[in-house]
């Protein structure tokens, strides 16, 4: 029986463990030169986009730009094949973001569509982190962006295959210069497949990736792209411990990182200024992601607003956006913690994952090998 004495040595048991992880900097020997071809990737479109004039075709292009993001260890013609089908992924899932813009009631079904795809894909192929998390922000933000006509939509697709190809160049040098003093990691041949892990668990994440949309939709929270992103980042914990640490960790650095967007939106920004920052900011996420992600979300909140909402920023509307952005997070977080709860519920699993392969497979799938698939 749980007195008060021992309640409340379990609450101080369970506060000194988040503190502790919360303070913990994890080792990395990630290279310098990463962060720094990784911001290039995103600022090159940028500063081509101020040279002509129109900020808002740079930071489309800069999305794609991210892509490099996915750019694996493995030698020179691995990366490449990789990286150039992580391209043509973020293409597709951006175009079918923005067409869903221009037909409002297929956007819900259209974002879990592509969740759970990437995510299918992802898994299938053994892609590490961020994995599918820059194609679902493609999607949303694509859905969320201004086009107001089908006509626009070549060009913006047009602009983010533009910003993919920017960054296959930037990860073949990127690769030319790492692969001289660091030995490539071997390719490992793909497992058998496991309808649980790359099917039933894709289906469930994409699906609540939907919901969390449809939530931000039903409660008319304003350009929400930022819920479904936060949802898929906690739902990417490999266990229901991690994803609460990631939802944790990740509400306290959104916080942290909305008033650190706070500060520099409040500046007398012009474009060069806002794609020069963005290329600072860029840069410190990824020298600090690996090590803490607290810290990292700190900079990455003042990135993904700038990323979405630079070309129609008004400095006077900065407190509002905040706002809906801190709403985002939290919205997002919580939808996705109850997803990992499903994921990681025994009797959910045997129901609705039975059901899921009697209805897709009419029980051919031959019974996989229930060992853990690997973590990433």
């Amino acid at each position: 029986m749980n007195t008060p004495d021992s309640l409340l040595k379990k609450g101080r048991d369970f506060l000194a463990r988040q503190l502790r992880h919360l303070i913990t900097v994890n080792k990395s020997d990630r290279p310098w030169e990463m962060p720094v071809a990784a911001a290039l990737s995103m600022g090159l479109p940028l500063l081509v986009g101020c040279g002509f004039g129109h900020l808002e075709y740079g930071l489309v292009s800069s999305l794609g730009g991210m892509v490099f993001l996915n750019l694996p260890e493995t030698p020179l013609h691995h990366r490449m094949v990789q990286i150039i089908a992580c391209s043509f992924a973020m293409t597709a899932s951006y175009a079918l973001g923005a067409f869903s813009h221009l037909v409002p009631p297929a956007m819900m079904l259209v974002l879990t569509f592509v969740a759970i795809l990437v995510t299918m894909l992802c898994r299938f192929y053994r892609v590490g982190p961020p994995a599918g998390l820059f194609f679902v922000m493609a999607a949303t933000i694509g859905a969320y962006s201004p086009i107001h006509a089908w006509e626009d939509l070549p060009l913006r697709v047009g602009l983010i295959t533009l910003g993919c190809v920017v960054a296959s160049l930037v990860a073949f040098f990127y690769s030319l210069v790492i692969l001289r003093r660091r030995a490539p990691h071997p390719i490992e041949p793909l497992p058998k497949a496991n309808f649980d892990y790359v099917v039933f668990e894709s289906i469930v994440i994409g699906v609540f990736v939907g919901v969390s949309l449809l939530l931000a939709q039903l409660l008319r929270l304003n350009n929400a792209y930022w819920v479904p992103v936060s949802c898929l980042v906690v739902l990417q914990g490999m266990s229901l411990k991690a994803m609460w640490e990631k939802q944790f960790h990740r509400i306290l650095g959104t916080c942290a990182g909305l008033l650190v967007a706070w500060a520099l939106l409040t500046l007398p920004f012009n474009p060069w200024l806002i794609s020069l920052t963005m290329m600072v900011i860029s840069f410190i996420v990824e020298l600090l992601v690996v090590r803490h992600y607290g810290v990292a979300a700190m900079f990455i909140t003042p990135l993904t607003i700038l990323l979405a909402d630079a070309a129609k920023l008004d400095p006077n509307a900065v407190g509002p956006l905040i706002e809906a952005r801190f709403y985002d997070t939290v919205l997002g977080c919580l939808t996705g913690f109850a997803g990992g709860a499903c994921l990681h519920s025994e009797r959910f699993r045997a129901v609705v994952g039975g059901w899921l392969r009697r209805l897709l497979l009419g029980g051919l799938w031959e019974q996989e090998s229930q060992e853990t698939p690997p973590t990433h």
